[in-house]
């Protein structure tokens, strides 16, 4: 006999056994393939058992109940009134008697007479979320959901209603403080801001609203991405959320899982209107020093330094001897401002800022928004391949100037104009300057450099937006007069072993800007 078929494996032949012997084998058979089921049986549960670890990066909150309960009665529905100009009355049009939309139009039109078109001021109200952040009755919600009202009122989960004041408005982030009186007796229930700074994508999330005027409602989903540019202002720096967020829901917080405020929904990318689960709210970090502004000065105060800046592309890294893509490089130096003073310059190469890393162009204009006016700063800065620290005292922005930007006269040129000796240059045309060219192109009396004549259609000059009438001012931080400066110093860069040289580059009315192209 086999030793019970060699404990389960696979039995060579072997020869017939007796009846007794049967048995005997059949019994060891029964106990080896019990055990076997036994030992699969373990396995299998060791195995479907919760792993360290494992559960938690995949299983959601349990329940937000308790946390829900705590907060949802400091969050408010932002209610507003106002009185809109008549509309122009459209005249019902004259069509063919007996023409298939001859009833339709009759109707369309009557229809909206009946509604008031025409008929003079009407009043009209919408809706959106808020959150009490002070017992007093401070309250936050989007400035684009109080803007343009005649009346503003907060309307409690209780059933109460009070009239609320604007204390301030910031329209660039979209925020607006509003204060109410609370009821003798009624202490208003107040939440506190959390630090956005910590959240991690993935991380869980609440938000409560009133989406489409159906009242206080919570959703629950994770922070999607951080650090959002939607292209909706200087100081974009949004977080992401699939938690549901829908018309009515602007201006209602973000809370995270302890119920601290971690940011205000704001706004949502939705072909209908409803929410997709892409929704973007305003860090708390953000927000906190734009709310304590326009508590204690019923304004913001944002710091300035006076500089245009620009996307440090590979080629201009490459070009300035960057290490890798980082920083925001300085176009233009305003005149007697904080910047200039401190001695900035058109090129330096900003890569900290008060001690802030400047990753990128777009976190400079944040940081120095968020530092305080007369405060004095260290920044370090990349100057002709070497690292250098200036120092400089913020000033405040004006909020009711807008940025200046390039004005370009019409170009006008004279119909038969002298000839004038030209040099092409990747893909540039250029000429010396002159009084005539000055004059054909509009060119400020200060402004000099090497004047561009013509750009050959699809060079890479003509994709960076280099122009007839631009200048060039520097090639790679070196004044230029002549086509032969540019030339000469072309040469010098592509002996160095360069790839690519930085133009400063001008236009007519002086507005300075740093483009990359490939040396030929």
């Amino acid at each position: 006999m086999t030793k019970c078929l060699e404990g389960l494996g696979l039995a060579r032949s072997a020869p017939a056994l007796s009846a007794s012997g049967r048995r005997a084998e059949q019994a060891c058979l029964a106990r080896r393939l019990g055990a076997a089921l036994l030992a699969f049986a373990v396995a299998l549960s060791v195995t479907l058992l919760p792993q360290p670890g494992r559960a938690a990066a995949t299983k959601g909150p349990d329940t937000v109940a308790d946390t829900a309960a705590q907060i949802m009665d400091a969050v408010v529905n932002i209610s507003t009134s106002q009185t809109v100009a008549p509309s122009r009355s459209v005249p019902t049009p004259e069509l063919p008697p007996g023409s298939p939309f001859e009833e339709f139009f009759e109707e369309f039109f009557k229809r909206r007479q009946q509604q008031g078109e025409g008929q003079g001021p009407r009043r009209v109200s919408s809706l959106g979320s808020g959150f009490v952040i002070d017992a007093s009755g401070y309250i936050v919600t989007n400035n684009h959901v109080i803007a343009d009202a005649d009346e503003v009122y907060a309307n409690f989960a209780d059933g109460s209603k009070l009239k609320a004041e604007i204390v301030g408005r910031d329209t660039k982030i979209d925020l607006a403080l509003l204060k109410v009186t609370p009821e003798a007796g009624k202490p208003l229930k107040a939440v506190k801001f959390g630090n956005s700074d910590i959240l991690r994508v993935g991380d869980w999330v609440m938000a409560i609203g009133n989406p489409f005027g159906l009242g206080g409602t919570l959703t629950v989903g994770v922070i999607s991405a951080r650090n959002r540019d939607i292209n909706s202002g200087p100081y974009d720096n949004f977080l992401q959320t699939d938690a549901a967020i829908n018309r009515g829901n602007s201006g209602g917080p973000l809370f995270n899982m302890e119920g601290d405020v971690i940011g205000i929904n704001t706004a949502i990318i939705s072909p209908s209107g409803g929410s997709i689960g892409i929704g973007f709210a305003v860090p708390s970090n953000t927000a906190i020093p734009i709310i304590a502004q326009l508590k204690e000065f019923g304004e913001t105060r944002r710091g300035w330094i006076g500089v245009r800046i620009q996307q440090v592309t590979p080629e201009i890294a490459e070009s300035l001897s960057l290490d890798r893509v980082r920083g925001a490089l300085i176009g233009s130096v305003t005149e007697d401002g904080p910047a200039a003073k401190g001695g900035l310059k058109a090129g330096d190469v900003v890569i900290t800022f008060d001690g802030k890393e400047v990753k990128d162009m777009r976190a400079l204009p944040i940081i120095v928004a968020d530092t305080p006016v007369d405060k004095q700063v260290d920044v370090v800065v990349i100057r002709k391949g070497q690292q250098e620290t200036v120092k400089l005292t913020v000033g405040r922005l004006d909020e009711g100037t807008p940025s200046p930007s390039a004005s370009v006269a019409p170009e006008k040129k004279p119909e038969a104009p002298p000839p004038v000796a030209t040099l092409k240059l990747m893909g540039v045309e250029m000429a010396e300057m002159t009084p005539e060219l000055r004059t054909r192109f509009k060119i400020k009396d200060e402004l000099k450099g090497v004047v561009v004549m013509a750009v050959e259609p699809g060079s890479v000059a003509a994709e960076r937006g280099i122009a007839p009438g631009n200048l060039i001012v520097e090639v790679n931080q070196e004044a230029m007069l002549t086509p032969g400066d540019v030339e000469k110093r072309l040469a010098a860069l592509k002996k160095e072993g360069r790839r690519s040289a930085l133009l400063m580059v001008a236009d007519p009315e002086g507005q300075i800007r740093f483009t990359a192209l490939p040396i030929e």
